[in-house]
């Protein structure tokens, strides 16, 4: 049974804000070196730029498309960072991830706060650092994409409802201060992803209802009136964009985006169920060990109010994401806090629980199985940084395997402690490696990863040898987001005969950029202007999206002189 704290004792503010300190020092190494990342960053990126650009903050566009795939509140959010920073008639990326920089680092803090206030002090602190230390978490929060952002207002509902949980724990009256937070966040999250923040937000307190045959904390969420609040932040735009764009951003968001992902597998991302659960030993890294460790015993426990309450929050939102189509890791992030606060609670129980853990053969061999895959994951990821420098550019990079050298002692110290059931020192260790290991993979492997970064590249080679001050720039073979923002939005994406043609249509100002398997076709569009054509420069690479080795050229018509 589950040793449980009563709740009088969360974590201090002094304790929460050097949390939080810490997890903002980690995130930040590598937003401003990192190139934006193909596919759906730079799309957010470059439709905020526009945004900003045009002053339209209702019809969200990237290039001359509509972006009609949720609501616009992630744009305003990177609009208001790069307008604050001064940034809007630059294209650099860092401010656009400072969002999801600060969220993220909110979301330690909340994780942390939230298992403290259930179960003390000290498991608060443990789930917040196995959080903060999980693969899938180091890379969310260096993209400037939604999920950083939806997840904090995520966690703000749930801190609302677990402060009305220790209410009811203790008879109390819930003050009308949670429910305006929880609705509220509810807001925010409908205005970031439209309806997918009701998943883990309603299901947590219904489900809970179900099971207990009591919906007292449901009531104590003021569900009467509190929907309006969320109203009043959702509807006011869904109204303008309704008029903007005459009922069109329905229809895709909901019907196509939404609706879509949900009954087929979209942009190949169509996965059978079980995806999250095979991913989860990498994406929850390190924490996916012990907390396959202490599974079981979370089952054991579910009848206690606090552990039935997490998995009301985890279970209902995992079910719904393993059963739609469309699959991708970060959809079960929501579900990431209440992982690590069991996980931690767990832990904190003490080396007599997991001693003799488990009894059963057959839970032993799959415990064993486990810890051997996830020791293997961790040796893996301290030596990507070398292999990566390696296999890419050809380099031996000393820096990066003294960082494997400080990595892999401390993934083998905690294979050593899992061996002695000495599970707290074994997370420790291993979050100490994970540390680590995003530091040094963010200041010094990627940024020796040219090859990959074909975008920033290419954008060099245009503005180098672009022909006039106002030039015309097609891309037949790189149609990456990532190059569409780099160069400004103004780039064609377009096939070989339009790309001829539009060099044709005007040779001074229009420069094509071609991969060397379409140089072919490109030309014979060209028809006799081919032999005018002249290579401005090239550059090769892989181009990560697709597993494409590119070479491209960037191309121009010798126009002759005037006689």
């Amino acid at each position: 049974m589950l040793k449980q704290k009563n709740g009088h004792q969360p974590l201090s503010f002094k304790a929460l804000l050097l949390l939080g300190l810490a997890a903002f020092l980690l995130f930040l190494p590598g937003r401003a070196v990192t190139p934006p990342f193909d596919r759906d960053e730079p799309r957010y990126m470059e439709a905020t730029a526009q945004m900003l650009e045009s002053h339209n903050f209702v019809d969200v566009r990237f290039q001359d498309k509509p972006r009609y795939l949720q609501p616009a509140g992630i744009y305003w959010l990177e609009a208001a960072a790069v307008s604050l920073t001064g940034m809007q008639h630059q294209r650099v990326v860092w401010p656009y991830r400072i969002p999801s920089l600060l969220a993220m680092s909110g979301a330690v803090v909340l994780t942390a706060l939230i298992g403290s206030m259930l179960f003390g002090a000290s498991v608060g602190l443990g789930a917040g650092l196995l959080f903060m230390a999980s693969v899938l978490v180091a890379a969310e929060s260096r993209m400037a994409t939604i999920d950083s952002c939806l997840l904090l207002t995520v966690l703000l509902a749930q801190l609302a409802l677990t402060g009305a949980l220790r209410d009811r724990q203790q008879d109390v009256a819930t003050p009308i201060k949670r429910a305006l937070l929880y609705w509220g966040a509810i807001g925010c999250g409908l205005m970031l992803k439209g309806p997918v923040i009701l998943i883990p937000s309603l299901a947590t307190p219904l489900v809970l209802g179900m099971l207990d045959r009591d919906f007292g904390l449901w009531r104590r969420m003021r569900p009467a009136w509190g929907w309006l609040l969320s109203a009043a932040i959702l509807v006011p735009w869904c109204v303008a964009i309704g008029i903007v764009s005459h009922g069109e951003f329905f229809r895709n968001a909901v019907g196509t985006n939404f609706l879509g992902k949900v009954a087929s597998g979209q942009q190949a991302h169509g996965l059978p169920p079980g995806y999250h659960l095979l991913v989860f030993l990498l994406a929850f890294w390190p924490g996916s060990f012990f907390a396959a460790c202490v599974a079981p015993l979370v089952w054991r426990a579910r009848k206690q109010e606090t552990v039935r309450y997490l998995l009301c929050w985890i279970v209902p939102h995992w079910l719904v994401f393993e059963a739609i189509a469309t699959k991708l890791p970060h959809y079960v992030l929501p579900t990431y806090p209440a992982i690590a606060i069991l996980t931690a609670a767990f832990l904190a129980q003490g080396g007599e629980v997991w001693r003799q853990w488990p009894v059963r053969v057959w839970g032993k061999v799959f415990l064993g199985i486990y810890a051997v895959a996830w020791a293997l994951v961790g040796m893996a990821l301290a030596v990507a940084g070398p292999t990566l420098v390696w296999v890419l550019e050809h380099q031996i990079s000393a820096a990066a395997i003294v960082l494997a050298l400080g990595v892999l002692p401390l993934v083998g110290l905690s294979a050593w402690f899992i061996s002695r059931a000495r599970l707290q020192q074994a997370a420790l260790s291993s979050v100490a490696a994970a540390v680590l290991l995003y530091v040094g993979l963010f200041t010094v492997v990627v940024p020796q990863l040219q090859s990959i970064w074909l975008a920033p590249r290419l954008t060099a080679l245009v503005q180098a040898h672009q022909p006039c001050a106002e030039s015309h720039v097609v891309s037949v073979s790189f149609s990456e987001p990532s190059l569409v923002f780099l160069l400004g939005g103004k780039v064609l994406l377009t096939g070989a005969e339009n790309a001829a043609a539009a060099m044709k249509a005007d040779a001074k100002c229009t420069v094509a950029l071609v991969d060397q398997r379409d140089a072919p076709a490109f030309m014979a569009a060209l028809g006799n202007k081919a032999e005018n054509a002249v290579s401005l420069g090239t550059v090769g690479g892989l181009n990560y999206s697709n597993g494409r080795h590119l070479l491209i050229s960037l191309y121009k018509l010798n126009t002759p002189p005037k006689q």
